[in-house]
């Protein structure tokens, strides 16, 4: 089976968050994909840890070594397609990426986003609990 993964996921496996684990075991034995989008949003999202000083650089680095060990298809998303949830739900596009994404392959969304989830399950695609 198939899972899209969101960025929250991959850094709670990535950066050892209590998460991790269960995670891993949700995911043991299935691809992982997500949109070509996860590869800077998991960017971002560190340079905003390391700008509030919530990690150090070293450990940035340690986070992105474990990424790159993650077995991930990177996809193209119907940008038209992420654009009209944006729309619709008012969200961000990187949010928007990975709804498509979800929709596109059929997939159910693992995310430790609350309103990631929410509005994953309005649009009808299943999301796995962490």
């Amino acid at each position: 089976m198939n899972i899209t993964i969101d960025t929250s996921i991959i850094l709670a496996v990535a950066c050892g968050e209590p998460s991790r684990q269960r995670a891993i075991e949700l995911t043991s034995g299935h691809a992982l994909i997500a949109p070509k989008s996860l590869h800077w949003e998991v960017g971002n999202a560190l340079s905003a840890m390391l700008k509030r000083q919530r990690i150090t650089a070293a450990q940035a680095n340690l986070c992105i070594d474990s990424y790159r060990q993650i077995p991930i298809k990177l996809i193209d998303v119907d940008l038209k397609q992420a654009i009209n949830l944006v729309k619709k739900l008012r969200i961000y596009a990187y949010d928007a990426y990975m709804l498509a994404c979800a929709q596109q392959w059929a997939t159910p969304l693992l995310t430790l986003d609350d309103a990631l989830k929410t509005h994953a399950e309005g649009l009808g695609i299943a999301v796995m609990e962490v």
